[in-house]
């Protein structure tokens, strides 16, 4: 017969399936990313705090963790557990 409909790929996944498993390997790279950067900063936390640095590094560390937690959060969220719905800012 003819070209397989949909833009079907030889193992049977549509193209927009496999942009789909393109973008979430995306996901997957940033959120790893994020995870290592947040856990970074903890380690940073606890090496200023048991070095007696400053006061104003600790507390913007502790922001960065919380700000890092609730982006990691949050993309986790609106892409892995979404389903099909369109997030409305």
């Amino acid at each position: 017969m003819g070209a397989k409909s949909n833009a079907e790929h030889a193992d049977g996944r549509t193209a927009h399936q496999v942009a789909q498993e393109q973008a979430m390997g995306e996901i997957s790279d940033v959120l790893l990313n994020l995870e290592h950067t947040l856990s970074r900063a903890k380690k940073a936390l606890a090496l200023v705090k048991k070095s007696g640095g400053s006061q104003n590094v600790e507390l913007a560390l502790v922001d960065a963790i919380e700000d890092l937690a609730r982006t990691h959060k949050r993309l986790l969220q609106d892409t892995y557990y979404a389903g099909d719905a369109v997030r409305l800012i």
